[in-house]
């Protein structure tokens, strides 16, 4: 049998639409770089055109090629490298699901709670992003870097997970926001509602790493002081979300 033609290692060129200004840009480019990857136009062990090249395919600016890639780092596709440059890992998004299964109506109450964060914690990031001040960000690291360790060492980091948005929702400096999110306490954090009998253990390490990657991203564009970047990053985070526990329902 023909042995595999080895993948190129010169960045790929694309086939792809420049696009218009409805929709979610970073989502659009994420959506076609995905599609180019998952039908092996570009191969595993490929890698992706350069930032400036990607803009200039796709006419966007570098922010919105960013996002695009953060989203297929946190689908597990791509790993980024300096001076490397971003390579493809995996023809296929990793599975990455917290649960074996979830009794319906928790499901339910899972996916009525992110659309309220949906609607409130974008705004949140953003404005954590232009008034942020010194105490928020040693908070906001502090909080990231507890969600670390507490992954690291096997925990479902649930009070973690709460504590580094709560940061975030104390960051804008409006007192409503944290105490929207003090009102939905651990039950905003998905994880907190699934039964012992209903976690998936063996797949947990791997959607935890998303959800830090995903956090780190939200925490970058905040403390670059970006409240564009800090927005879409957030919405990014929650909208994988709910795709997630949509699936749920959608298995019935």
């Amino acid at each position: 049998m023909a042995a595999k033609p080895a993948p190129r290692t010169e960045p790929a060129t694309l086939n792809v639409k420049k696009l218009t200004r409805e929709g979610s840009l970073s989502m659009n480019v994420a959506d076609q770089l995905e599609g180019l990857i998952t039908a092996g136009t570009i191969a595993v062990g490929e890698k992706l055109p350069t930032e400036s090249g990607l803009c200039d395919s796709f006419g966007v600016s570098r922010t919105v090629i960013r996002e695009a890639v953060a989203h297929l780092k946190s689908l597990g596709l791509v790993e980024a490298r300096r001076g490397v440059g971003t390579t493809v890992i995996r023809a296929a998004p990793a599975e990455a699901m917290p649960a074996k299964r979830i009794r319906p109506t928790t499901v339910e109450d899972i996916l009525h709670v992110i659309e309220l964060r949906l609607n409130l914690e974008p705004a949140a990031a953003a404005l954590a992003a232009e008034r942020f001040e010194a105490d928020d960000e040693t908070r906001l690291r502090d909080t990231h870097a507890a969600f670390v360790k507490a992954r690291q060492q096997r925990s479902q980091a649930r009070n973690e997970d709460f504590e580094f948005h709560h940061a975030i929702a104390r960051a804008t400096h409006n007192p409503f926001f944290p105490q929207a999110l003090e009102q939905l306490n651990l039950s905003a954090i998905p994880r907190s509602k699934l039964a012992t009998s209903e976690v998936n253990t063996d797949s947990t390490s791997t959607y935890l790493k998303r959800v830090e990657a995903e956090h780190q991203d939200v925490l970058d564009a905040i403390l670059s002081r970006d409240p564009d970047a800090a927005r879409a990053a957030m919405a990014r985070h929650l909208e994988r979300a709910r795709e997630t526990y949509q699936r749920f329902k959608e298995k019935g």
